[in-house]
């Protein structure tokens, strides 16, 4: 199959990060295409999160480069960015006492004027998310007042509500018991069909990771292993590469 340029949405040439003297990413390349669910993979430390943080501009490559839709990323303000990509960080933290409601209405700023307030429209998406993701019910109630997965629960609402055109999810589920997560997880699936969105997961839970995604990215050291569907990189040869163990893949 022959990919036009037009699917193309991230282009991740020869890139490489490190933390001090550290590498922590390594001669990466990658290419995202849109309306896809992409899972990243790995053992702890393996880059996953610096990968997520790169592709949404928070870090700058020390080597290669990252083009969105054909434009290199450091050539996009912060503001087109937020308009265009939301992320949803592993460890979510509220340090006042805002709201369920009042977190959520943020994700609508980057597509607000200056000093213009939420519009009927907005207060609609707001109420919509809130609703999706079963938290509708302690909108007025304190972040931080509340549990470790109602808080990353608020967090993915948040995101949802800026109405990204991609969503890189980091850990999203992590905090969040079984039934949870595949809600959740549904809830962007379905956004996925109907609205073309693209997602890049970084994940642990291999069984999450093929119930959630089309393709898989393994991730190892740095660098990459595998990227590709599902069906031709979950591979048990592969699981013992990546993760040092012995593993029986069944695909339905």
């Amino acid at each position: 199959m022959v990919q036009r340029d037009s699917d193309r949405l991230w282009q991740v040439e020869q890139v490489g990060f490190k933390y001090g003297a550290v590498p922590v990413l390594q001669d990466l390349d990658l290419q995202l295409e849109k309306g896809c669910c992409y899972g990243v993979l790995g053992p702890n430390g393996s880059g996953k999160t610096t990968l997520l943080d790169l592709l949404c501009g928070l870090l700058v490559p020390e080597s290669g480069a990252i083009t969105l839709c054909g434009r290199p990323l450091v050539d996009w303000s912060h503001r087109q960015l937020a308009r265009k990509v939301a992320l949803v960080p592993q460890d979510f933290v509220v340090r006042f006492g805002f709201t369920v409601r009042e977190v959520v209405e943020m994700g609508r700023h980057p597509h607000l004027g200056r000093f213009a307030g939420l519009s009927t429209r907005d207060h609609r998406l707001v109420d919509l998310v809130l609703e999706e993701l079963g938290i509708g019910a302690f909108a007025d109630r304190p972040v931080t007042r509340l549990s470790g997965g109602e808080k990353q629960r608020v967090a993915v609402a948040r995101a949802l509500a800026q109405d990204p055109e991609v969503l890189l999810l980091d850990e999203a589920t992590s905090n969040l018991d079984i039934f949870h997560s595949l809600s959740i997880l549904g809830t962007i699936r379905d956004r996925i069909r109907e609205q073309g969105l693209t997602v890049v997961a970084a994940l642990h839970d291999l069984n999450l990771a093929t119930f959630f995604c089309d393709r898989l990215i393994f991730i190892k050291n740095g660098r990459m292993v595998c990227q590709g569907p599902i069906n031709e990189v979950l591979r048990a040869e592969i699981i013992h590469e990546v993760y040092g163990v012995e593993a029986e893949v069944r695909q339905d």
